[in-house]
């Protein structure tokens, strides 16, 4: 049986590992964060908006991907096996009709009526999609991966070539190294030894979560440098966003950007505002909610760096030459935002590249 370990153990990291297993290996996945883990900086998974949004544009790769992780996750919330997936109605405001012209494969798609477009907005549409909330999700894809089977090892990986000479093999008595190893460490691809990406970079994003169960549906509000946008969750909390950041390493929530973040998405959702101080006010029309009238529903403000790459996603193999053996060594990085959104789609690609190598492999043998 094929052996493969998984460097990484975000979305990217647990698709791919679940596919790989799904392929008949044996997966270890080699982390220093899992989803038991508390929230941190150095984990970007679970600080994510995520919604099933595509910004493919005319990358018809990416916009492939995309696809086929919504159509996995949308059989994965019809069924009901997997945690933390929403379905709901969103909205995508732009300024111009190409912002706002990448979605008509979407269910129930529709273009806005001038009447239904806030602030300077000139055009927009309307469909049906998901949100992922990500703490459910990692957790089921997760137990997804360890009820299949599936071992973990916690370490940091120093290099590459520890992974393909058996430094962590979850069964210590094992002194040979995996076939495969995946390597899906986000960032961490820039740092990582014998991988060294200097085209790997961050991009910043702050958000801000509030408990608004009322709010069913989501907003986005696109012409903004920073790009505004609400997502609802499954479990009634909503994230509001955002900011993109690039380069921007900075570990923690700035306040001017959270309050920056609750003045624009109340500028396009008033009805964040608690239905019992919207009542309040009910007889005057004049009045103007403020950032303040949130403050007492938040219950988070994070941050966390999108891990882009200049080229894009960076989906390859090669075979690799460790300190004492060789492994096929796929790369599975550098989706920036995209990660949620193409996490399957990419995954499937990554073993098809281990497929086929592993299958170039056996001809040279023969």
């Amino acid at each position: 049986m094929t052996a493969s370990t998984v460097i990484g153990a975000g979305v990217i990291g647990l698709s791919t590992a679940i596919i790989a297993q799904e392929a008949g290996h044996t997966v270890t996945i080699v982390a220093d964060c899992f989803p038991e883990d508390t929230k941190s900086i150095y984990y970007t998974s679970p600080w994510a908006g995520a919604h099933h949004v595509s910004f493919a544009e005319n990358d018809q790769d990416q916009l492939n991907m995309d696809r086929e992780t919504f159509e996995i996750m949308w059989k994965l919330m019809e069924n009901g096996s997997a945690d933390g997936l929403f379905r709901h109605r969103d909205h995508q405001y732009g300024s111009d009709a190409k912002e706002v012209s990448w979605w008509g494969w979407m269910p129930d798609h529709r273009i806005l009526s001038p009447s239904e477009l806030p602030l300077d907005a000139k055009h927009g549409v309307s469909f049906i999609t998901l949100s992922i909330e990500p703490d459910a999700y990692l957790a089921y894809l997760y137990k997804r991966f360890l009820s299949g089977g599936g071992a973990t090892v916690r370490a940091r990986v120093q290099h590459i070539n520890q992974v393909i000479d058996g430094a962590f093999t979850a069964d210590r008595s094992m002194s040979s190294g995996p076939d495969v190893v995946f390597v899906c460490p986000g960032i961490g691809a820039r740092s990582l030894g014998g991988v060294e990406d200097l085209s790997v970079y961050p991009i910043r994003g702050q958000t801000v979560l509030i408990k608004a169960p009322w709010i069913d549906f989501g907003r986005t509000y696109i012409p903004h440098p920073d790009k505004t946008y609400i997502v609802p969750r499954k479990s009634g909390v909503v994230l509001l966003g955002g900011c993109r950041e690039a380069d921007d390493w900075y570990p923690r929530p700035r306040p001017e950007m959270t309050k920056s973040i609750l003045e624009r998405t109340l500028s396009i959702c008033p009805e964040l505002v608690p239905p019992e101080e919207r009542a309040k006010h009910a007889n005057d029309p004049k009045h103007a909610f403020t950032a303040a009238d949130l403050e007492p529903i938040i219950v988070e403000v994070g941050c966390g760096f999108r891990p882009a790459r200049k080229g894009g996603i960076r989906l390859e193999r090669e075979e690799v030459e460790g300190s004492r053996r060789k492994a096929v060594v796929v790369y599975n990085y550098g989706h920036g935002g995209h990660g949620y959104q193409s996490s399957w789609g990419s995954a499937n690609i990554a073993i098809k590249l281990m497929t086929d190598a592993l299958g170039n492999r056996s001809k040279a043998k023969s």
